[in-house]
């Protein structure tokens, strides 16, 4: 089985900063690419940033400069840093990983359970 568990959401004013961080465990040979999504209420899921396993990354255009995606492969961790938070920012914010479970067998889609990103005006 494998598990990603989030943390470091919470409430902060606008202008505020958060770092978000997302652990991988159990039963895994290889993690490809991790990323975080996020979901407004009343909207869809929306990619905010991905890293690849070499460490290349890609931003929704709308957290460029303010959000940073890394990862820290030893420890089978993704973080976001989120600075200059706006309140539609707000929204519930999950871990994604591909992931390998053993030698020779084809990587999946895993999420975590998410965690609430609140940003007041």
């Amino acid at each position: 089985q494998v598990q990603l568990v989030e943390s470091g959401g919470g409430l902060v004013q606008a202008g505020g900063f958060l770092r978000l961080s997302c652990a991988a465990s159990g039963r895994i040979f290889r993690i490809n690419a991790m990323g975080w999504y996020r979901q407004a209420p009343g909207k869809q899921r929306e990619l905010v940033a991905t890293i690849t396993s070499g460490g290349s990354t890609n931003y929704a255009d709308s957290v460029k400069g303010r959000f940073t995606i890394s990862r820290d492969n030893a420890k089978n961790t993704v973080y976001l840093q989120m600075n200059s938070l706006k309140p539609e920012d707000t929204a519930v914010f999950y871990c994604n990983a591909e992931i390998s479970p053993r030698v020779g067998v084809r990587s999946y889609d895993y999420w975590g359970q998410g965690t609430q990103v609140t940003v007041s005006s």
